[in-house]
């Protein structure tokens, strides 16, 4: 799955390069930065991606989707190390909030019980958003190229780790069932491809980039919906709880506090 969805995501963006004539952009990036592109592509997609499928298959969708979401609190706490930013009490105390809702999910809303239902699935999904965090810090490190040319050269890469893992673990590049290629077009085209490009068009042309990326607070709910209907689960009330305590951190941890003047 991750090979033919990684393989389609590839082909989407090598169309809009040629498209747009940046294809020879991407190669003289790539010349510049072998070393951190190699490494980029290593984590997404392959390490990333095969992290998180491998959480999903442990945990339910709406569990691994929850918690997936506090990778944007991540990359606050490593901004530290790798970008030497400072962290500031709404870091500290958005942090608390959101991580609090992941315990919400992991013991199923009997937090006082810290009996967790599936810690295995817990453990790879909270990695997954580590690696996320990690991909997007040091992603910004590459100067040179837009974001289409720097996905581009990392899925070039990321097939190439994905072929070698397949071949080294004997496993089939044979698609057996039209719902595997069904799966794997529509996980290639959305999930890992043209909704990365349409995100960044719309940050480029919107007029206020802090409204277009409030949006993302819609998404889990809306994903909800299509888990109960398409996927047959049940929400939980502790995920809707923990959702609410996961966004509410990292609203907090986004919050200007401004003082104020009295007169």
């Amino acid at each position: 799955m991750l090979f033919y969805a990684s393989l389609t995501s590839l082909l989407i963006f090598t169309a809009v390069l040629i498209l747009s004539g940046k294809l020879r952009e991407a190669f003289k990036v790539w010349r510049k930065y072998p070393l951190y592109i190699t490494l980029l592509g290593a984590i997404n997609p392959f390490v990333y991606y095969l992290t998180l499928f491998y959480a999903y298959s442990l945990l339910t969708a709406q569990e691994a989707q929850s918690i997936n979401y506090t990778w944007g609190l991540l990359l606050a706490f490593l901004s530290v190390p790798v970008l030497g930013y400072k962290l500031g009490i709404r870091d500290i105390a958005g942090g608390i909030v959101c991580y609090t809702g992941v315990l919400v999910i992991a013991t199923h809303g009997d937090i006082l019980s810290l009996h967790f239902y599936n810690l295995k699935g817990l453990a790879f999904v909270v990695a997954s958003t580590l690696l996320w965090a990690i991909y997007w810090l040091y992603s910004v490190k590459i100067k040179d190229g837009d974001s289409t040319v720097l996905l581009f050269l990392y899925f070039l890469n990321g097939v190439v780790f994905v072929s070698f893992y397949m071949l080294l673990g004997g496993y089939s590049f044979k698609l057996d069932t039209y719902q595997a290629v069904t799966g794997i077009l529509y996980t290639g085209f959305f999930e890992m491809g043209i909704t990365f490009i349409l995100w960044m068009k719309a940050m480029k042309y919107a007029e206020n980039t802090a409204k277009i990326s409030n949006l993302i607070y819609l998404s889990p709910f809306i994903s909800l919906i299509f888990i109960h209907y398409i996927a047959g689960e049940e929400i939980m009330p502790s995920t809707l709880t923990a959702l609410a305590l996961i966004f509410t951190g990292l609203a907090i941890q986004k919050m200007r506090f401004k003082k104020r003047v009295s007169a």
